[in-house]
C-alpha cells in the first residue's frame, strides 16, 4: 500500500540506524559475557525464523551458467522487526571442470558482498552445504538476496557459453533470520499493519476475539474481515481462530465487541462506544503486540464499522476513529472480482502486469509470466479459443539465426516466431531502426481454455542467439532487449457462463458458486445453533479462502441458522456442521451423499477411487462417476466430509456442506481448502472424505448446472448430450421439410392444370 509506504518513509533510516546499534549492543554482550563465562542474554521479544529459496518464490533450483550469472530472490522484513543476525543455509553443486583459483560463488545482499565461496577440485560434481553469516546491517525492509556464479576452465581463451561453465543452487537453501521487535504506532493509517505485513512471506495466522457468544450481525463483520485479510494474504494462505473474553497472551489480534460488552473484555477496559467505532491500541498483554478493535452501540454499527474498514481504510488516521456516515456502496455485478480476469471486455497485459514486469534483457532472460485467473465457469465446449493479441518489441542483432519469441499458456508451447536479424530486414526496416533501435512486431494467437486450470499462466519468452566468433574472438556483450507493449489484449467475453455442478474442484479453487459475486451478497452461510469456537474457526478460514480467490473483501454475507433457512431460499449455502448440532443435515438427509446421525454413518460411493490417472477431460460426461453403492455402518471414527448438491430451496441455487463427526474435525477440512504439497490428492466431484492430510473424493455426480446459454448453442449441446433427442429432431426436421416440399411442389402442379 502506498499510504504503508508514506508513513514509514521516516522510519526507514531509524531502522537502519537502530539495527546497527542492536548488533553493537548484542555483540559487546555476547564479548562480555564470553568474558565472564556466562550465555548471553536474549533481548525481550527477540525471536528467529527461517524461510526456504522455495517458500520465497523460487520455485525450481537456481541454474547458473557462463563466465558469470546471477539469480535472485526477493525478502522482506517485517515492519515490526528489526534483523539482529541472518544466515543462508546454502546448498549447492558446480561443475567438475571449473578452475578452483579462479572460480567462485558469490553471495550478495542488496548488491552488497555478503561472502564469497571457493569452489574446491575435490568437492566439485556433488551436493554441498554451507552456512554463510551475513551482516545485519546489510538487511533493510526490502531485501534481494543475489547468487552469483564465476567460472573459468581454462586460463588461456575460453569460450564464455561453454557447457563446462554451471552451478546450481538448490531451493531448499533456507535463509535464517533473528529479529528483535520494533514497537509501531497505534495508527489506522498504516493497517492492515501489523495484523498482516506483505512484507512476510509467511502465512497468516489471525485470532479473532469476541466479548460473548457473537449474534449473526457480528459473525458476518468477522466474515468481512477475515475475507478481507485472506484477500491481503493472497499466496500465503490465512487461518483464522477464534476466543471468548480472553485476549491473547502474545502478538496481534482482532476484538470484536458490540454494546454493554464494550466496557469490559477480559484485562481490556474500552470507553463506551459513540458509533461505529475503529481502534488500534496495544496488547495489554504483550508490550510489541497490537489490538484492531472493532466496536459499537450494537451489532449493526460494528458490522458498518468493519464494512467502513475494509473499503476505506486509505482514508483513516490516528488511533481511534468513529464512522459518521457510510453510505450504501455500489452493488457488485457478477463475476467481476478483482482478482478474475474480467469476462465482458478484451483485457489488456498492462492491467495484469506492471509495465516494468514486461521488459527484460539478456540472450536469454527466462519467461515473462502473466497471470490469468479465469472465472471458473467458462462454458469452452466447441470453442476454438481465447483471442491473444500481442504486441511486442526486440533488438535485432547483426546477425543469428535462431533468435525467437516463444508464447507458451501453461508450459504448453502455442507459437514460436523467428526475431529476424539487421541482415535480413528490408532496407526500410533497417533506416527506421538508426532512430530507435527496437523493432515492432504484432501477432495474434488463439489460447485453448477447454483443458485450462483457473489459475493459469500467459508465458512469453525472448531467446537471443549467440554468435560464436572463434577462439579468443568471443565476448558476450549484453545489449539485448525485449518488451510486451502493454496495450497487447486478451479476450474471454466471447465464452458464455455454463457449468455443471456440484463441482467441489472449482468450490477449493475459486470457492464457485458462492464467489460469483465478489462480495458474497448472493451467499447465506447457515451455522450450527449454538456455533463453538471450531465451527467459528472454520467459518472465518473459509472466508478468508474467498477472499483470497475474489481480492474483495464478503461484505454482503448473510449469517443464519437453520430456522432461518427460508428467508435465504434464493441464495447459495454454505452448511457448517460438526457433531449433531446442525438440524439442516437431518431435513436433508434424503439429498445428502452421506450422513452422520443417530451413531450410523451413510455414505454413497461411485467408481472415483478407483480411477487410475488423475486427468480429467474438457467434456464434463467424460468425468462423471455416479453413485454406484449406498454403504451404512456404525462405530468407528467419524468422518469429515465436504458434499455438494443443487439447493432443495430453489432450482439452480447451490448447496455446500462442510461437516464431521467432532469439533475438531473441521480443520482439517479448511486445511485441505488451503492445500498444500503434502496432499497426494485434491479436492473434487461431489463428495469428498478428508482424514488429517488425506483426501479422498468419493463421487463425482453433476446433477444440475448453472448459468445459460445463448438457444442456439444450448439446443446444439442439448442434442450432443442426447442422441435420441438429436435422431427425433431430425426426423421431425425431415417431416417439416418434406411437407413443405410436398405442398410448394401441389401448389405448382394446380397452377399448372388450372392455366
Amino acid at each position: 500500500m502506498n499510504s504503508t509506504s508514506s508513513a514509514f518513509a521516516p522510519l526507514r533510516d531509524l531502522r537502519r540506524a537502530l539495527a546497527r546499534l542492536t548488533c553493537a549492543v548484542l555483540a559487546v554482550s555476547a564479548g562480555v559475557a564470553s568474558a565472564q563465562t556466562l550465555p548471553a542474554a536474549t533481548a525481550p521479544g527477540a525471536k528467529s525464523y527461517t524461510v526456504t529459496l522455495k517458500q520465497l518464490g523460487r520455485n525450481y533450483p537456481m541454474s547458473l551458467r557462463g563466465v558469470e550469472a546471477t539469480d535472485s530472490v526477493s525478502f522482506d522484513v517485517r515492519a515490526d522487526s528489526i534483523v539482529t543476525g541472518a544466515r543462508l543455509n546454502l546448498q549447492y553443486s558446480y561443475s567438475p571442470a571449473l578452475l578452483a583459483e579462479l572460480s567462485q560463488i558469490n553471495v550478495l545482499v542488496n548488491d552488497e558482498v555478503a561472502a564469497s565461496l571457493p569452489l574446491p577440485k575435490d568437492k566439485a560434481g556433488q551436493l554441498q552445504q554451507q552456512v554463510v553469516e551475513i551482516p545485519a546491517h546489510l538487511i533493510t525492509e526490502f531485501n534481494r538476496l543475489s547468487l552469483q556464479f564465476i567460472g573459468h576452465y581454462t586460463m588461456s581463451c575460453e569460450d564464455p557459453q561453454h557447457s563446462s561453465l554451471w552451478a546450481k543452487i538448490s531451493n531448499a537453501s533456507e535463509l535464517g533470520i533473528d529479529v528483535s521487535p520494533l514497537v509501531l504506532p497505534d495508527d489506522l493509517s498504516i493497517i492492515p499493519l501489523p495484523f498482516f505485513d506483505r512484507r512476510d512471506a509467511r502465512a497468516l495466522d489471525l485470532p479473532f476475539v469476541f466479548a460473548a457468544a457473537p449474534d449473526n450481525a457480528t459473525l458476518e463483520a468477522a466474515g468481512a474481515l477475515s475475507s478481507w485479510f485472506g484477500a491481503q494474504a493472497s499466496y500465503r494462505g490465512a487461518r483464522f481462530s477464534s476466543g471468548y473474553n480472553r485476549i491473547p497472551a502474545s502478538g496481534n489480534a482482532v476484538v470484536l465487541v458490540s454494546g454493554p460488552d464494550a466496557l469490559q473484555i477480559d484485562s481490556l477496559s474500552l470507553p463506551p462506544a459513540k458509533g461505529p467505532t475503529l481502534t488500534v491500541m496495544t496488547n495489554p498483554n504483550d508490550a510489541n503486540g497490537k489490538l484492531l478493535v472493532i466496536s459499537g452501540r450494537d451489532s449493526n454499527e460494528l458490522k458498518r464499522a468493519a464494512t467502513a474498514l475494509v473499503l476505506g481504510n486509505q482514508a483513516l488516521s490516528g488511533n481511534s476513529v468513529v464512522i459518521d456516515r457510510l453510505d450504501v456502496v455500489q452493488p457488485r455485478k457478477p463475476y467481476d472480482a478483482p482478482n478474475w480476469l474480467p469476462s465482458d471486455r478484451p483485457v489488456k497485459l498492462g492491467e495484469l502486469l506492471p509495465a516494468k514486469e514486461l521488459t527484460v534483457s539478456g540472450y536469454n532472460p527466462g519467461d515473462i509470466t502473466v497471470p490469468l485467473n479465469f472465472a471458473p465457469d467458462l462454458f469452452t465446449w466447441r470453442e476454438e479459443g481465447a483471442p491473444l493479441n500481442l504486441k511486442y518489441r526486440y533488438t535485432p542483432q547483426e546477425k543469428s539465426n535462431n533468435s525467437s519469441f516463444i508464447i507458451s499458456f501453461n508450459d504448453a508451447l502455442i507459437q514460436s516466431q523467428n526475431l529476424l536479424s539487421q541482415d535480413k530486414l528490408p532496407s526500410g526496416v533497417l533506416s527506421a531502426l538508426k532512430s530507435d533501435d527496437s523493432l515492432g512486431r504484432e501477432t495474434s494467437v488463439l489460447l485453448a481454455l477447454n483443458s485450462a486450470p483457473l489459475q493459469s499462466r500467459l508465458q512469453l519468452r525472448y531467446m537471443f542467439d549467440y554468435i560464436k566468433q572463434g577462439e579468443c574472438n568471443d565476448i558476450i556483450i549484453d545489449n539485448m532487449r525485449g518488451a510486451i507493449d502493454p496495450e497487447s489484449t486478451i479476450d474471454v467475453s466471447g465464452y458464455d457462463h455454463f457449468i455443471a455442478m456440484p463441482n467441489l474442484g472449482v468450490f477449493k479453487d475459486a470457492g464457485f458458486p458462492f464467489t460469483r459475486l465478489a462480495d458474497l451478497s448472493q451467499t447465506a452461510v447457515v451455522l450450527p445453533d449454538n456455533a463453538g469456537t471450531a465451527d467459528l474457526d472454520a467459518y472465518l478460514t473459509v472466508l478468508g479462502r474467498f477472499g483470497n480467490a475474489t481480492g474483495y473483501p464478503a461484505t454482503g454475507v448473510q449469517v443464519i441458522q437453520a430456522a432461518q433457512v427460508a428467508s435465504a431460499a434464493d441464495k447459495d449455502l454454505l452448511v457448517l456442521a460438526s457433531g449433531g448440532n446442525q438440524p439442516l443435515l437431518a431435513q436433508w438427509a434424503d439429498r445428502l451423499p452421506a450422513t452422520d446421525a443417530d451413531g450410523q454413518q451413510v455414505f454413497n460411493l461411485s467408481d472415483l477411487p478407483m480411477r487410475v490417472r488423475e486427468w480429467f477431460s474438457p467434456d464434463p460426461e467424460a468425468n462423471l462417476r455416479r453413485t454406484r453403492l449406498a454403504m451404512a455402518f456404525s462405530g468407528g471414527a467419524r468422518s469429515t466430509y465436504l458434499t455438494g448438491f443443487e439447493s432443495p430451496l430453489k432450482s439452480g441455487r447451490s448447496v455446500v456442506v462442510i461437516a464431521s463427526g467432532q469439533p475438531q474435525g473441521l480443520a482439517d477440512v479448511t486445511n485441505a481448502l488451503i492445500g498444500g504439497e503434502d496432499y497426494t490428492q485434491s479436492v473434487q466431484g461431489s463428495l469428498v472424505v478428508v482424514r488429517g492430510k488425506n483426501i479422498e473424493p468419493l463421487v463425482a455426480d453433476e446433477q444440475y448446472y448453472v448459468g445459460s446459454l445463448g438457444p442456439i448453442k444450448y439446443l446444439q449441446w442439448l442434442m450432443s448430450r442426447h442422441v435420441v433427442l438429436a435422431l427425433v429432431l431430425t426426423g421431425l426436421g425431415v417431416i417439416l421439410l418434406s411437407g413443405l416440399a410436398y405442398l410448394a411442389l401441389r401448389a405448382l402442379a394446380n397452377k399448372r392444370l388450372g392455366g
